[in-house]
């Protein structure tokens, strides 16, 4: 059939060619490509209006740093890799993390804003609402922007892009991540976080949301040994341990016709005891004409409706799994006997030692004992999970912890910490990224997965410190506005990212009160709190070209910060240290009770050495600073 589209839009191309035959000025040649430009773009997929943001105007003429704040910083054991909460623009942070984590982040779980259209997020600077014309376009360039940068910082051989969302974007968001991701698994699980439900006016009221999932490279769901609230109804056929399955067929490819072979009779004596199994007959064979002794019983593969099906192997197969042990015969009653078999997954689990054979029954079937075997699945994609309700474990918990509401529907701590188990349960050392971090949940979720296992999964959130729309009005009328410490003092990284942090790790709540219970399913005390440290970086900006200064000499000033942030480390001038200039040379080279300390060297790229001096920094491995994350802008400051 024809492609209407097309054969209009070819004939649109040639016309323009013909134009371009009479108007061969620069001008009008560059006019009419941009229209032909316009006109072969793709026609499938997500099409909306791009829009720049302020964050990237101001790349064009200035560069991301990151400002240490030496008050906001945790150190529980110096032994333990840094976790990162960096305050700011989360482009802007993401423009950095390429520099220092490009293709090493294992997960990556966001919980980006809804777009519900209550004015619930700020693009350029101003709330978006339900009256914006543009108000999809609007969020789909802020995401498209980020999963860009996201997508250099993925490991791409082994790693996961976890999003969750609601049903405001959630078709927006599924066609955007498989455009950017066209070479990824990617799932959709819809997860109930309230049962009670969340009231939309003239609407069903919302008991769930989604999570999109999206598996690079070799990424694969971990089978995880999961509670009976997972198994649900799943538990009562025996799903988490052994299950036997029915010898006769169902489903699909379940009629005679399909596996003529597979139709044969069974034999038993009157009282149901199990003979031997008789010849496959031809199609065109009628089952009654086969000739049972007087004695015995035929068992013929007959469904419930007394259509003709088939047994699930043939007859050669079905005598060597009976010799095995692993065919089961049922009571006899009114002439019909159930018979099951174990199949291929449980003989596996045999094998593999899961489940052990401890003896035999009279009628020889193996005795399988599966009292030792931990469940371990994958669970389906509909998820309803009480410790997944954000009100309860996620409102409340927040709100024991602040003592007052200062987040509006923070996720359930275990949700986040499930979905990102799935993927780094067995990865000890993963580093997770949040760039939507917002109440902080994701570092404490990963503190309490690493509390479980005793191992050092890191940690990067990034969030902004925006204050909520009423509570800048309320600022303003005091006469404060963005930049002042009342203000700044209210945000969200300050007044909820932070604070959450602090206490969950110390064990204790805002008024420095021991916190009570204990985490679900775990006897870890919410007290106890963990052994993590936790550095607080925010951004800043510097001039891509200053004209009074080397650009070097100021990026220098917050190179420190790129050094930690990259290898989850404190630069303590002890095992890490930065050389800036001479001085620095002498107290930790030429000293030898320092030098030999030294595990991780970075050297000012503007102090000139010697072939001498060079030989014993060579012997440390340094690194040339800033120019080992800011060759690029160096450059083009001609430096």
């Amino acid at each position: 059939m024809e492609n209407i589209s097309k054969t209009k839009r070819n004939k649109m191309i040639a016309f323009l060619n013909e134009l371009k035959k009479t108007h061969s000025d620069d001008t009008s040649i560059i006019a009419l490509n941009e229209i032909e430009n316009a006109l072969t773009e793709k026609k499938f997929g997500l099409v909306f209006e791009e829009h720049t943001e302020e964050v990237d105007e101001r790349l064009l003429n200035e560069i991301p740093v990151f400002c240490a704040d030496e008050e906001r910083k945790i150190c529980k054991d110096k032994n333990l890799p840094y976790n990162f909460i960096i305050e700011g623009d989360n482009l802007q942070a993401l423009y950095l993390l390429e520099k220092t984590h490009r293709g090493r982040i294992d997960c990556i779980y966001i919980d980006p804003p809804y777009n519900s259209g209550a004015r619930d997020w700020k693009y350029n600077n101003d709330y978006v609402d339900s009256n914006d014309v543009y108000r999809h376009s609007k969020w789909l360039s802020m995401m498209k922007t980020r999963l860009l940068l996201a997508k250099k910082v993925l490991n791409p051989k082994d790693s996961v892009l976890i999003c969750t969302i609601d049903e405001k974007e959630y078709h927006h968001l599924g066609c955007l991540l498989e455009e950017i991701f066209p070479d990824s698994k990617m799932q959709m699980i819809s997860s109930v976080i309230n049962v009670k439900g969340v009231a939309r006016e003239q609407e069903f009221s919302r008991v769930n949301e989604y999570i999109y999932i999206v598996q690079i490279g070799k990424c694969a769901v971990k089978k995880l040994p999961l509670s009976d609230e997972w198994l649900g109804n799943v538990k009562k056929s025996g799903r988490n341990k052994l299950r036997l399955g029915s010898m006769l067929r169902s489903g699909s490819n379940s009629e005679r016709k399909h596996s003529p072979g597979c139709f044969y009779p069974i034999y038993f004596t009157k009282k149901g005891e199990f003979i031997k199994t008789g010849e496959a007959i031809g199609l065109n064979v009628a089952r009654e004409s086969v000739k049972v002794p007087e004695d015995q019983i035929a068992i013929w593969p007959i469904h419930k409706d007394g259509s003709e099906g088939v047994w699930q192997y043939s007859k050669s197969s079905f005598d060597k799994l009976y010799e095995e042990g692993f065919v089961y015969f049922g009571q006899l009653k009114d002439n019909k006997i159930g018979i099951s078999y174990a199949p291929r997954g449980v003989r596996k689990k045999i094998e593999e030692g899961l489940f052990t054979i401890s003896g035999y029954k009279d009628d020889g079937t193996a005795i399988i004992d599966d009292s030792n075997y931990e469940s371990s699945f994958i669970p389906g994609n509909q998820w309803a999970i009480a410790s997944h309700n954000s009100t309860e474990y996620g409102s409340k918990l927040l709100k024991e912890i602040l003592g007052e509401k200062r987040f509006t529907y923070p996720k359930s701590l275990y949700a986040v910490r499930d979905v990102i188990k799935f993927f780094v349960n067995d990865k000890p050392n993963a580093i997770v990224l949040d760039f939507f971090a917002g109440s902080g949940t994701t570092l404490h979720a990963l503190n309490l997965l690493n509390c479980s296992d005793n191992n050092n999964r890191t940690c990067i959130m990034v969030t902004n410190n925006e204050v909520s729309e009423a509570e800048a009005k309320n600022l303003r009328d005091k006469g404060y506005k963005p930049g002042d410490k009342e203000w700044e003092e209210l945000g969200i990284a300050k007044y909820v990212t932070w604070p959450r942090t602090f206490c969950s790790i110390n064990g204790v709540n805002i008024n420095n009160q021991r916190l009570k219970g204990n985490y679900l399913d775990s006897d870890v005390k919410m007290s106890e709190g963990f052994n993590c440290n936790v550095k607080y970086f925010k951004c800043d900006w510097t001039p891509r070209k200053p004209v009074d200064y080397l650009l070097s000499n100021v990026l220098c000033l917050h190179i420190k910060e790129m050094i930690e942030l990259e290898n989850s480390i404190e630069v303590d001038y002890d095992k890490n240290v930065i050389i800036f200039n001479r001085d620095d040379f002498k107290r930790y080279i030429l000293n030898e009770k320092n030098y030999k300390n030294i595990e991780k060297l970075w050297i000012n790229q503007n102090v000139i050495f010697n072939s001498e001096e060079l030989k014993i920094l060579n012997e440390k491995g340094f690194k040339y600073i800033p120019r080992e994350y800011f060759g690029q802008e160096l450059k083009e400051a001609a430096e």
